[in-house]
């Protein structure tokens, strides 16, 4: 009888929640180590392994993961799968054995590395992302290739459907990985083209801002698309308020005022932009709390104004 290949996870969070399920109900699994996750997600996980006899590590910041070599030695996995763990695994912890670590990074690969590709992808307004399995190394995101898995993106995709796509989406990867691993003597691989490469940094507020001189229409709402939820919206200014803008559509009606400019406040706030378009805002989140176009209109009876 052959003997089941031994995987252990490391992740960062619920993300990960669905490979996990399945590479245990498959019987997969012999550890999870999780770094930078809340208490409640802890806690959940580590009941989990130990209701099923599988080895368990938190790894909370980076000094922590001094001691993630000897945890692995002593579990002695084949394999050691990566799924948004936060941090860089050192040479130390690679040495464990050649090949064995590979990576799941929710974008494809090299084009999108870093460690918030399902942000950059909508924004930069992407029909199609991938989840790339590759081989780790002392970098990140630039180890070689086995595959990269094409994911459709839908029109109105927002980070969190999105996300949510690609978490299940991830399960069957890894679970299909798992199963190359048990049959394969060798995983196919290549190394990636840097002619192609670009590694983002996390996004900041000047990424996350709208740039009503700048930015079309539909720029704007591949902006709003790609900071819901995970920003809490877009971020702007309305009379002079820093509100972050949650859920808009284009209004194809061409307009004779200045960018920014507040077109009409009723059911919807409808924003003049550069392409002579209007922006329809439909959910907005402001000091008050997170509030419908009608019920911002309420607290603010002028008609128009201008977006600073």
């Amino acid at each position: 009888m052959e003997t089941q290949t031994k995987i252990l996870v490391l992740c960062g969070g619920k993300f990960a929640f669905p490979t996990l399920q399945l590479l245990a109900y498959e019987k997969f699994i012999c550890g999870i180590g999780i770094g930078k996750a809340s208490e409640s997600i802890i806690d959940a996980l580590e009941r989990e392994a130990e209701d099923s006899n599988i080895g368990f590590k938190t790894f909370q910041d980076k000094k922590s993961i001094s001691g993630m070599r000897e945890w692995i030695d002593g579990i002695q996995p084949d394999y050691i799968f990566c799924i948004s763990f936060p941090f860089l695994l050192p040479e130390k912890v690679l040495a464990y054995g050649e090949q064995k670590f590979i990576n799941f990074h929710p974008a494809p690969l090299p084009q999108y590395r870093g460690s918030m590709p399902i942000f950059e992808v909508l924004k930069n307004q992407e029909t199609e992302t991938a989840i790339c399995a590759h081989f780790m190394n002392s970098a990140f995101d630039e180890g070689n290739i086995i595959f990269n898995d094409p994911v459709t993106i839908e029109a109105g995709d927002t980070y969190g459907k999105l996300t949510v796509k690609l978490s299940n989406r991830m399960a069957q990867v890894a679970f299909n990985m798992a199963n190359m691993l048990a049959f394969a003597s060798s995983i196919p691989n290549q190394p990636q083209d840097e002619l192609l490469a670009y590694y983002y940094e996390k996004p900041g507020l000047s990424d996350t801002y709208i740039n009503w001189n700048r930015m079309t229409t539909e720029e704007i709402i591949a902006l709003i698309n790609a900071c819901n939820p995970w920003n809490g919206g877009a971020d702007a200014s309305l009379h002079g308020e820093q509100v972050k803008i949650i859920m808009a559509s284009l209004l194809d009606e061409p307009h004779d005022n200045q960018p920014g400019t507040i077109v009409s406040v009723n059911n919807r706030i409808c924003i003049a932009c550069r392409d002579d378009q209007q922006l329809a805002v439909e959910i907005i989140s402001t000091d008050y709390g997170i509030m419908t176009a009608v019920q911002y209109s309420i607290l603010h009876p002028e008609k128009t104004g201008v977006l600073n």
